[in-house]
């Protein structure tokens, strides 16, 4: 079992992002997804939020290249965008 308070402090840190458009899209895909994770999944999650928002934003988007260290399941499921309402 993922230890709740990494999830929470996740969470908070999906939704605090700084912009809008950043919340939305991060935390969303947080919302979205956490549910089904397993500790590797939330540790390639806390290791995305370290980066920045505009290289994350664009990674989804496809506007810029994946980094290898972030290409897999979970960077298409983000890049889905399915999961930001509006």
């Amino acid at each position: 079992m993922i230890d709740p308070v990494r999830l929470s402090r996740a969470r908070f840190r999906a939704w605090h992002r700084g912009t809008r458009e950043a919340d939305f899209m991060i935390g969303g895909f947080f919302d979205r997804y956490h549910a089904d994770w397993t500790e590797g999944d939330l540790a390639w999650f806390e290791s995305l939020l370290e980066q920045n928002d505009v290289d994350v934003m664009a990674w989804a988007l496809r506007t810029q290249p994946v980094p290898d260290r972030f290409a897999g399941p979970q960077m298409a499921a983000m890049q889905k965008l399915d999961y930001v309402e509006i």
